[in-house]
Parts: structure tokens; C-alpha cells; sequence
């Protein structure tokens, strides 16, 4: 197993965008920014476990995490969920300052922090966010560690040399550290939205759901499949929709915009294969895991629901059946804004298929 300390992630990330995008003196002052975030909720965490027993003694016992690749439908089903009290899920800023404590002296600012927030760079049509947002837990991996796969897809697929390495668990396996943190913030989230049931997002464990499920053994997975002839595409498109906003992506050097799309394609790929590779071999539970096709959510959502809510054993309520009938018929109708092109990105239908071909025999036509 490779080591890649704190030190050399600052500096490999500093230098990949001074290089590549040309910004050397903003990064150093986010990175002292982020310092004196870092001890702030170093000393908020500590008063946390003074003043909270359930953080300082609890567990997260039964977590609810819907998984899957980036534009598989994670965002839509998560969201749902949440928002019909089934459960709680991180929002952005509990990430940023996972305290309860700090939380606590935040709210009241957090409509002025939304306006001065940098995350106006990452709301697109493919993917609205906000601080206030629901969202993708293997953000507060990235924001504590500066750490995962997030910090690949953005910047570490632009080094001259690939860095794959650097996030693949089978090379590096950081999943110790990385689940215990979650499970440290989770709990914070519990108490500071007064809550009992945790319902997470993590596209990153695709690529290491039994240790996952190791580590929380009753867990509840709704692992979210799309074709990848749309779901592959339409991930770049988010990503690079993103980098364009903030950094003009496509007026870039062509040869290391292709270099990034080919890093990005295949570690998407790679994600999708992880996942199947440990679905077929017995790797997983599968007592644990829903498997949960788009197409469904889209064509048959309150089928689906009575699938999930029967696998997850809740009870719907007259109230939430009514809401899954509602959402439904929205859904047959819905019409994405959200545009992609397969040879943007140099992509074919055919190489999208021999690439997954495994995936679509084992999971998407299964």
C-alpha cells in the first residue's frame, strides 16, 4: 500500500493548478482560509464532545447510503428521501463546518454566506447546489482531508503523470480513516438536525462497498445503475461544466483537456466495474443492497418507491404515498436541461460499450 502524506496532496494540487490553469496566488490564500477553518472546527468538535453524549458516545447503527455513479439519479432519489423526513442527509455547509457547535453560531449568517459562497461556480444545469443543499458525502472527505475522489475528478487527473493511485482503495486503502470520519460527522448532523435515521450519499464507495458494509454491517444500499452511454457523458458534462465556470475549461490546451476526459472516462468506468466485479463474485451482501435502475425512477417512480420503502422497512404514511403519486407523474413528464455530446469528449456509443460490456451484462440487463 502507497503513502501520500498531507504535505505532498497541498503541494501536488497547489502546483497542478498554477500550471494548468495559471492561478498561483488565490490558491495560497484559500489554503490559509481553509487553515483557519481547520482549526476552528478542530477546537468546535472539541466542544462538541463536551456538550453532546451522542456524538461522544454513539454509533451510527443503521444508515441508509444510496450509491452510484455521478448522473445515475443518486442526487434526485437522495433528495426525495430527505426531504420527506425518512431520514437526514449532510448539507453542504455541515460539511464545511461539522460542528454542532459551530453550527449552531453559523445558521443565522447562512443566508449571507450563500451570496458570498464559491458554491455559485458549481451550481449548473446538470447539478443545482447551494450551501444549504443535500449532498454527496465524499465531499466532507475532500474538505477534511483534501483527500478522495473528488479531488481527483477535479484536479489530480490533470498532473502530467496519472494519480489514479493516489484514490484507488486497492493501492491505497484509507477506508479506516474515511469511515470513521463519516461516522464522526454523521453523528453531528443527527444532533444538529435533530434526527434519528442518517441517509448518505457516496458514489465512492462503488469501488469499496465490502469494507463498507464491513464497518457498518447494517447498512441499507440503493445502488443506482443508468445506461453509461448516458450516464458516462452526462458525468463529464457536470465535471467539465464545472471547471469551465470556474476556470474556462474548453478554451484550455486542447492536449491536456484530452488527457484529463480520457483520466475522468476511465475512473468512471473503473467505479462501475468495481461495483460489478464484487456484485457477481459474492463479495457483497446482497440482502443489503437494492439495486435501482433510472429508467424505472423515471417511468415507474411509485412502483419503485413501494420497492424501496419495503426493502427499507418504513411504513409509508397516507401523506408520503400521496407525494410518491404526485412525483411520479412529474417524472413521466420531466425533461432534462441539461445537454451532452458523446464526441465532445471524443466518446463513442460503441467504445462506451465494449469498455462496460460486463456492467451491462451483469447489472444493466439483468
Amino acid at each position: 500500500m502507497i503513502k501520500i502524506s498531507i504535505t505532498k496532496r497541498l503541494l501536488t494540487v497547489y502546483l497542478i493548478i498554477g500550471k494548468t490553469f495559471g492561478q498561483w496566488f488565490s490558491p495560497l490564500i484559500t489554503g490559509i482560509l481553509l487553515l483557519i477553518l481547520r482549526i476552528t472546527v478542530f477546537f468546535g468538535s472539541v466542544i462538541d464532545l463536551i456538550l453532546y453524549s451522542k456524538i461522544r458516545n454513539g454509533k451510527i447503527n443503521n444508515p441508509i447510503i444510496i450509491v452510484g455513479n455521478p448522473r445515475s439519479g443518486t442526487t434526485f432519489l437522495h433528495h426525495f428521501l430527505t426531504s420527506h423526513k425518512l431520514g437526514t442527509g449532510s448539507q453542504l455547509w455541515q460539511m464545511l463546518y461539522p460542528s454542532v457547535f459551530l453550527q449552531m453560531l453559523i445558521r443565522p449568517f447562512l443566508p449571507f454566506l450563500e451570496k458570498i459562497s464559491p458554491t455559485r461556480h458549481h451550481s449548473t444545469d446538470a447539478h443545482k447546489t447551494s450551501l444549504q443543499s443535500v449532498e454527496t458525502d465524499d465531499a466532507s472527505l475532500l474538505f477534511r482531508y483534501l483527500d478522495g475522489f473528488f479531488l481527483y475528478g477535479f484536479l489530480l487527473s490533470w498532473n502530467k503523470d496519472n494519480l489514479f493511485d493516489w484514490v484507488d482503495p486497492k493501492k491505497r486503502d484509507t477506508s479506516e480513516r474515511d469511515f470513521n470520519w463519516l461516522e464522526s460527522m454523521w453523528l453531528r448532523v443527527l444532533v444538529s438536525n435533530n434526527q434519528e435515521q442518517i441517509i448518505g450519499k457516496l458514489f465512492s464507495i462503488s469501488a469499496n462497498m465490502p469494507k463498507f458494509l464491513k464497518r457498518f454491517p447494517n447498512t441499507k444500499i440503493l445502488y443506482m445503475v443508468r445506461d453509461p452511454q448516458s450516464v458516462i457523458p452526462s458525468g463529464l458534462s457536470l465535471v467539465t461544466g464545472v471547471l469551465d465556470k470556474k476556470f474556462g475549461f474548453w478554451s484550455l490546451e486542447k492536449t491536456k483537456r484530452d488527457r484529463f476526459i480520457k483520466r475522468l472516462y476511465s475512473a468512471l468506468v473503473e467505479l462501475m466495474r468495481r461495483f460489478q466485479k464484487d456484485w457477481i463474485s459474492g463479495k457483497i451482501d446482497k440482502d443489503k443492497v437494492m439495486i435501482v435502475h433510472f429508467d424505472r425512477m423515471m417511468n415507474d417512480f411509485d412502483g419503485l418507491m413501494s420497492d424501496i420503502t419495503q426493502f427499507l422497512e418504513i411504513e409509508p404514511t397516507e401523506e408520503l404515498l400521496n407525494e410518491i403519486k404526485i412525483t411520479s407523474e412529474k417524472q413521466k413528464s420531466f425533461k432534462s436541461k441539461h445537454k451532452y455530446d458523446l464526441s465532445k469528449f471524443g466518446l463513442t456509443e460503441q467504445q462506451i460499450k465494449n469498455d462496460c460490456d460486463s456492467v451491462y451484462q451483469s447489472i444493466i440487463n439483468s
